[in-house]
């Protein structure tokens, strides 16, 4: 595809808060708050920044209503909390959150080991977020999980991933944003999943095959222009064998730059964040852009 066809701008939901952090050692409220501001700073301005789970089940979530109060850029940013059921809505409602995230399988396997409720019980569930939520003008978008292929029944229909997407636009769900759990999305895949669905959805594209990035620029091709990704390509399903981190929101960045594609973040000053990523975790990010760099860096000009 000639440059002058691809899209001028792409929006980009930052999901490291909540997604990057989840499997990994609990990070306190305040630290987890921190980051949300940081990343703000470098010019993200869509974050998922919590998920309103049980601490036990997900003990690194714990405190997201403290989060969302100690964020000090909460009225430059757009914050979206996870939330599995209808009594994790209303906890996010009461702590003013501008969106909701649901999440529903295109595989019944899938499901039932992340959500613990079969397809139908979840759309139902869904359902019954979305009327909580519409009186409060707060949007549900809802991630469908293994819509490219899963880790249990192998490759999923396209049609059955685009009649899922059309029964939770009927249940109310304002956005819809495809996954790739598992890594299983190629270009070719991905083509045929986009071709069913059409182009108006977003993709959480993760990178367990190296094909992350690859995606990204084969779905720019077909007009996709909403991405989640990963300040340091942290991430990663517990409830999928050898799934990788998501892909980073650097490394897309630094591909969207170097087309002219705008996305509103500052490249360097998203680098810089990832080593307080590190601080965060314990250990090094999986990204390659937060390791190397960009092609080409910002220099100084020496003053004589």
């Amino acid at each position: 595809m000639p440059r002058s066809q691809l899209p001028s701008s792409v929006t980009v939901r930052e999901v490291g808060p909540r997604d990057g952090l989840q499997s990994e050692r609990p990070v306190e409220p305040a630290r987890r708050a921190a980051l949300v501001d940081q990343l703000a700073a470098a010019g993200c301005r869509w974050i998922e920044a919590v998920s309103f789970v049980s601490p036990r089940a997900v003990p690194a979530m714990a405190g997201a209503a403290e989060v969302l109060g100690a964020i000090t850029a909460r009225d430059r940013i757009r914050v979206a909390a996870l939330v599995p059921n209808l009594q994790g809505a209303e906890s996010a409602l009461a702590a003013g959150v501008d969106e909701i995230t649901v999440t529903i399988a295109a595989s019944a396997t899938y499901n039932e080991r992340n959500v613990r409720r079969s397809i139908p019980d979840t759309l139902a569930e869904i359902e019954r977020i979305c009327r909580l939520s519409a009186p409060a003008g707060v949007p549900v978008d809802a991630v469908v999980s293994c819509a490219f292929g899963s880790p249990y029944e192998g490759d999923i229909e396209p049609r059955e991933v685009s009649e899922l997407c059309d029964r939770l636009s009927g249940a109310g769900v304002a956005a819809l944003t495809l996954a790739d759990t598992t890594g299983m999305a190629t270009p070719r895949v991905l083509d045929g999943v986009l071709s069913h669905t059409g182009v108006g959805v977003g993709l959480h594209l993760h990178e367990t095959r190296g094909t992350g990035l690859l995606n990204a620029y084969a779905a720019l091709q077909t007009g996709v222009t909403r991405f989640d990704t990963s300040v340091g390509g942290l991430g990663g399903s517990p409830f999928a064998d050898g799934a990788a981190g998501n892909l980073s929101t650097e490394s897309l960045v630094a591909l969207l730059d170097d087309l002219g594609i705008s996305t509103g973040i500052d490249l360097e000053a998203l680098i810089e964040v990832t080593a307080l990523v590190e601080e965060l975790v314990g250990h090094g990010v999986p990204s390659p852009i937060a390791l190397s760099g960009p092609r080409t860096r910002r220099t100084t000009p020496t003053v004589s």
